[in-house]
C-alpha cells in the first residue's frame, strides 16, 4: 500500500575488512542503518589466525591487504559513524571471522538479518556461507564489479603511490589514517624484502 511504513528489523549484521574506510563503505552501512533498529557491524580478518585464503578472492587474505589492526578498525568505524551523527546505542562493533561459518555464533546474533552487497563470485560465495546456516539475509545491491565504485585496494594504491586519497573517505578517516601514518606502513609493507649475502 502507498504510504505504508514497513516495521524495521529489530538487529541487523553488515560486515566488512574495512582496509581502508572509505565513502562507499559509509553508504552501505547507512543502507544496512537504515533498515534495523540495531546494526552489529563485523570486521572480518579480525586477526592472521582467523584470515583464510579464498579461491573466489585470494587478494583478501595477504598482508598488504589487510594493513589495519582490528583495534585501529574498530576506532576507525565507531568514529565515522559517530561523525554520521549515529547514536553509540544504534550500533555495536564485533569481530566476525567470515572465513569459518562455524564461528559466527560466537561473535553476533544469529537471529539478526544479515546484510550484504554483491559484487563478484566472493559476496555470493558468503551468500551460501548465510544460508547454509539458515541465516536470514537482505541483499542490499547486487552490481557487477565495474560498477562497484570505489575500492579499499584502490586508496590503498593511492596511498603507496603518493596519489590522492583523502577525497575517497570520509574527514575523520583521513585524519586518522595521517595519524597512524598507514601511507608509510603501507609503503613499508610493500617494499620488496632485502635479503642480506
Amino acid at each position: 500500500m502507498i504510504g505504508e511504513t514497513v516495521p524495521k528489523i529489530e538487529t541487523g549484521v553488515i560486515h566488512g575488512r574495512f582496509q581502508v574506510f572509505h565513502n562507499d563503505h559509509l553508504k552501505y552501512l547507512l543502507a544496512g542503518m537504515r533498515l534495523c533498529r540495531h546494526l552489529v557491524v563485523g570486521i572480518t580478518n579480525p586477526d592472521p589466525k582467523l584470515t583464510m585464503e579464498e579461491a573466489a578472492d585470494k587478494k583478501r587474505s595477504s598482508s598488504l591487504a589487510n594493513p589495519l589492526t582490528y583495534y585501529e578498525r574498530y576506532v576507525m568505524i565507531r568514529t565515522v559513524l559517530e561523525e554520521a551523527g549515529i547514536e553509540s546505542s544504534h550500533f555495536s562493533i564485533v569481530p566476525l571471522p567470515i572465513n569459518l561459518p562455524e564461528l559466527y555464533r560466537y561473535y553476533v546474533p544469529m537471529d539478526a538479518v544479515f546484510f550484504l552487497s554483491i559484487y563478484d563470485d566472493w559476496g555470493r560465495k558468503k551468500l551460501k556461507y548465510f544460508n547454509s546456516l539458515g541465516i536470514k539475509t537482505h541483499v542490499l545491491w547486487e552490481v557487477p564489479l565495474e560498477a562497484k565504485g570505489i575500492s579499499a585496494e584502490d586508496v590503498r594504491n593511492r596511498m603507496i603511490q603518493g596519489g590522492p586519497w583523502e577525497h575517497l573517505v570520509p574527514p575523520c578517516v583521513a585524519h586518522l589514517m595521517r595519524k597512524w601514518d598507514i601511507p608509510a606502513r603501507l609503503r613499508n609493507m610493500s617494499e620488496p624484502t632485502q635479503i642480506n649475502p
